[in-house]
């Protein structure tokens, strides 16, 4: 409700343009990583896989996390690369079945850093700031407890990463996708600067909230002297890591203004602001999520995430990798998604696990019928569909 009147879903709808982007709605198709590129390789169903999200009327299609040309970047054997003949030629075909079904779609460009969530890293010393190993969560969802695993980053260490993420933002703009994502959330090499708990470093690249922003502002600057300003530069923020939900980057609205202000300065576009739950208020005293808090913070647009199109959002089964139903009644909090797009608390929304079931959510849900759409299962998650 807005001044006492039903909106409707008429936010959802609305055009949205930043730089060289357009998009024809609010609705982004999130990040989401399958394990389907086995030795960096996209499977040849990608290409269809994000076709079937275009034709299904997403905005935007943001691919899941592909590792940027540095031997350290991957964090297994099969995750996408974003370098290489063979695996750009992947990203090539996927990019031009999304286009040739009217949509746009940018890459999320990743250096996975030193944790512990792979079964089976690569071989050889993995990166970090501080070189602190974070354990995977337990059983019960518990964070392990953070190690010291091998020496922090070199500064020419540093400068190769750099240099590898300017790179791929390069050649994302020479193969004509609309736009990058940097991966700078969930306890990744990014997000191991920003975080106390893996940035100990006593150089300028750590210390206060600001000063472990440095590698970040870094890596924004390069990536925009490579490839101009109006090219479209995302970035995913979270408190919460995937080795650690309860994690905080910042407790005061005072401390997030600090941190976010070089990132926004350095060239970022917009913030993709992952939650485990959407409309949790992120400080006390105030209704607004993360992406509330960085659009007024920061002046720039931003995407709400976590949970939207689920009834019940997959943290609330309790077991870290629990993969049941999880979608039921996936137009679940709609009018408040709606209602607080119409109030300007964010821009964009982000869809995972409900567009992971059913590829023409935004479609369906545009034309109102709501009890066309598929829940999410399993099975989603072992292939692509």
């Amino acid at each position: 409700m807005v001044n006492g009147a039903s909106i409707g879903r008429e936010p959802l709808f609305r055009p949205f343009s930043v730089g060289s982007l357009t998009l024809r709605n609010r609705i982004v198709m999130g990040p989401m990583g399958q394990g389907h590129a086995t030795n960096g390789i996209p499977h040849a169903d990608y290409p269809a896989y994000y076709r079937r999200r275009a034709e299904g009327e997403a905005g935007l299609i943001i691919s899941g996390a592909t590792a940027i040309p540095h031997p350290t970047a991957p964090i297994n054997v099969y995750e996408p690369h974003f370098h290489g003949e063979l695996a750009l030629q992947g990203w090539k075909s996927a990019l031009a079945e999304v286009h040739a079904a009217g949509g746009k779609m940018m890459p999320q460009l990743w250096h996975a850093g030193l944790q512990g969530l792979s079964p089976e890293p690569p071989e050889g010393r993995q990166l970090g700031p501080s070189g602190i190993w974070l354990p995977a969560l337990d059983a019960q969802g518990q964070a392990g407890t953070p190690e010291p695993r091998n020496e922090p980053m070199s500064q020419q260490e540093i400068d190769l990463v750099i240099d590898a993420f300017g790179t791929a933002v390069e050649t994302a703009q020479r193969l004509d996708f609309d736009g990058v994502e940097l991966h700078g959330g969930h306890g990744f090499l990014i997000d191991q600067f920003f975080w106390a708990t893996t940035n100990r470093r006593t150089d300028g690249y750590g210390g206060d909230v600001v000063a472990r922003t440095r590698f970040a502002v870094e890596v924004i600057t390069e990536c925009r002297r490579r490839v101009g300003p109006k090219f479209p530069l995302f970035m995913r923020i979270s408190q919460f890591k995937m080795t650690d939900y309860a994690a905080q980057l910042v407790s005061t609205p005072e401390e997030l203004a600090s941190f976010i202000e070089p990132l926004s300065a350095a060239g970022i576009d917009v913030f993709d602001c992952s939650q485990r739950r959407f409309a949790q208020p992120l400080f006390e005293g105030s209704h607004l999520n993360l992406a509330g808090w960085l659009k007024r913070l920061s002046g720039k647009p931003t995407i709400a995430v976590g949970g939207i199109g689920l009834a019940r959002n997959a943290v609330d089964f309790g077991t870290p990798g629990n993969y049941e139903t999880v979608a039921e009644g996936s137009v679940a909090q709609l009018d408040l998604v709606c209602e607080m797009l119409a109030r300007g608390d964010f821009d964009l929304i982000c869809l995972a696990r409900a567009i992971l079931g059913d590829a023409s959510w935004p479609a369906k849900v545009r034309r109102g019928a709501d009890d066309e759409l598929t829940a999410f299962t399993a099975a989603h998650m072992m292939k692509l569909t």
